[in-house]
């Protein structure tokens, strides 16, 4: 394969910033019960009115109305423009910089790739927006009482509280879902030599949605838990490895992980067929966002 020009990175930033709203918005309802199911511990003796998707939308709709459902979206959806943004658009770089000389990809590369964009979007974007969120969902309160909340309470520390944690499930998050969705892309395209159709995006997109969360559910749950009011119980991020392992068992580490994938797998196949489309897009009718050189 010949060497392909350098893309611009700035296509792959702008193409995530509105895939990564699109995305957000449309599965947040899903998002919604992942959380609620992965704050409740076993070891309290207190179980929600529900167990799993539907029947936690079907409760909370009836409880406390439609859009309750999507408590906690304001935060997520102010850290998701520039977070998706930072995500493509990091990850286009870095792939540029470890390109082999014939313009190729190893899966290990892609994996690097993403696992850097991953954590960097994390510390920078997704940390505390995802504090905020969990204390909102949890607590019943709006995006500013969340915050509120937690300045009073632990101060503007607290809003980074599970950072590691978060790195960890956004790192190893992005690094699967890129060295999957690459190797899927360079296979149904034949190596670019066929287009990559929307409808071929949304599939590899919610493929690679249900391999990364299947690899690194435990990470999502253990972040939750950090992020939480219960928070205080764990010493670290080791800590709270070992404790919801002794106690609870091995099972509760995919606490969660079926509305996970309801949210993820079909997020994932949109943000990736839009990234796509929307990149094309650009590249089409802004001839600056063709190339970078």
């Amino acid at each position: 394969m010949s060497v392909k020009k350098s893309p611009n990175p700035l296509t792959a930033m702008k193409a995530g910033c509105i895939a990564g709203a699109v995305e957000a918005t449309v599965v947040w309802p899903m998002e919604f019960i992942k959380t609620q199911l992965q704050l409740q511990s076993k070891t309290k003796g207190v179980k929600l009115p529900y167990s799993g998707m539907v029947s936690g939308i079907t409760y909370t709709v009836r409880t406390t109305g439609f859009f309750s459902l999507y408590r906690g979206l304001a935060p997520t959806l102010i850290g998701s423009v520039p977070k998706a943004g930072i995500r493509f658009g990091l990850n286009a770089v870095i792939k540029e910089k470890i390109r082999g000389k014939d313009g190729k990809l190893t899966p290990g590369k892609n994996f690097v790739a993403g696992l850097c964009a991953g954590v960097s979007e994390a510390l920078v974007i997704v940390a505390p927006v995802e504090t905020v969120k969990t204390k909102c969902i949890e607590l019943n309160k709006s995006f500013f009482g969340g915050l509120k909340h937690i300045m009073k309470t632990e101060g503007i520390g607290g809003v980074y509280q599970g950072a590691v944690a978060t790195a960890l499930k956004q790192g190893s998050n992005m690094g699967l879902r890129f060295m999957w969705f690459n190797e899927y892309k360079i296979y149904v395209t034949e190596d670019g030599k066929k287009q990559l159709t929307p409808i071929m995006g949304l599939i590899g997109g919610m493929s690679a949605g249900c391999f990364s969360t299947l690899g690194n559910n435990p990470f999502d749950v253990i972040k939750t838990r950090m992020q939480g009011t219960k928070a205080a119980q764990y010493k670290n991020t080791l800590d709270c490895f070992n404790q919801i392992l002794t106690k609870e068992g091995v099972g509760a580490f995919y606490a969660g992980v079926v509305p996970r994938l309801s949210r993820v797998v079909p997020g994932q196949g949109i943000i990736f067929m839009s990234f796509e489309t929307i990149q094309e897009w650009l590249k089409t009718n802004f001839p600056a966002f063709e190339s970078d050189s």
